[in-house]
Order: C-alpha cells, then sequence, then structure tokens
C-alpha cells in the first residue's frame, strides 16, 4: 500500500489546529502539529491572510494528498459560525489552490474513528491520538490534537468508508458545487 500524507485542520479564526500525518497501510505517523493563532485586535482580512498564508507554506513543504477537516455544527452563536467558517473557506482555498482534495467530517465521526465511540470526550480523543501516532504523551494543545485526529479520521477510513460520515468538498462547476455555498 503506497504512502500518502494527510493534513487535518480544527478550523477556528482566532486558534486554527492543524496535523500532519503520513500512513502507510495500518501505520501512522505525526509529521507536523500545532496551532496558527491571531489576536482579536486585528482586522478579520489580516487574520484570514495570516491563516492562510501558513496553511500555504505548511501544505507546501508537506505536500499533502488530502485535506481533512472537521464539519463543524453551531446552535444559535452566529458571530462564531461566521468565524469559523471563513476559517474553513481559507483552509480550503489554500487546499485548492495546490490542487489538494478536502473532506469534512462530523466531529460524531471523528470520534467514531479515533476512540471507537462518537460520544467520546477530549481527553479520550487527546489520549488516543498519541496511543495511534506512537507519541510519547498525547498532543497538545487540544487543537493541535484535534486536528491529527481529523488526519487520522481521513487516513484510517479505507474499509470504514460506510461507517464513517464523510463528504467530500465539490469542486467549482461539480454538481452541488453552488449548494454547498448556500447550506
Amino acid at each position: 500500500m503506497p504512502m500518502k500524507v494527510v493534513m487535518g485542520v480544527d478550523p477556528g479564526a482566532a486558534n486554527l489546529g492543524f496535523g500532519v500525518v503520513r500512513i502507510e497501510g495500518t501505520h501512522m505517523v505525526a509529521l507536523d502539529g500545532g496551532v496558527i493563532e491571531t489576536t482579536p485586535s486585528e482586522p478579520p482580512e489580516r487574520r484570514l491572510a495570516r491563516i492562510h498564508k501558513a496553511l500555504s507554506e505548511l501544505i507546501e513543504w508537506h505536500e499533502p494528498r488530502a485535506l481533512a477537516i472537521e464539519h463543524l455544527y453551531f446552535g444559535r452563536n452566529v458571530r462564531s459560525a461566521m468565524a469559523v467558517g471563513q476559517a474553513c473557506g481559507v483552509a480550503m482555498l489554500a487546499a485548492g489552490q495546490r490542487g489538494v482534495e478536502c473532506f469534512a467530517y462530523t466531529p460524531q465521526a471523528i470520534k467514531m474513528a479515533v476512540c471507537g465511540s462518537g460520544a467520546a470526550g477530549k481527553k479520550q480523543v487527546q489520549h488516543m491520538v498519541g496511543t495511534l501516532l506512537g507519541l510519547p504523551e498525547p498532543p497538545v494543545p487540544d487543537h493541535a490534537a484535534d486536528a491529527l485526529a481529523v488526519a487520522i479520521c481521513h487516513g484510517g477510513r479505507g474499509a470504514a468508508d460506510a461507517e464513517i460520515s464523510v463528504t467530500r468538498v465539490p469542486k467549482v462547476g461539480e454538481a452541488g458545487y453552488a449548494e454547498n455555498l448556500t447550506g
């Protein structure tokens, strides 16, 4: 089975987690992980530009085959939903500019893939990410751990496709592209 590199993203405008995982068969190794931080005092366009620049550099460096992003749902907090949605868009733009396909996973699907339960807690996810990647300790901060979990979810989905809720983000001109933009 060929080696592939997957970048996972835990979207956020203030703290965007990223994790890069190399997969060879059933063996997974963390190549990189961290958080792209912006400050609330920066105008939104500058925050998004910083996120885009950092992700573009990471994508260029690691050359992932896919970008996997956590598909988030928000209740009433429209401001948070907008900021996270903008960060998601910037991440997909950075990937799209380099020809990297994007995939979105629900939090429950990620937890199921990593822990075997869609109801797993944050600490359990962090612990399992560390275990699956052979790290000496669970990864921190939690945004980086979440991003690594998204990458693991995508990288390990092989035979489990039927059990994991995955959405391939349509490309411009493909059926479903306009519907994806309008919700």
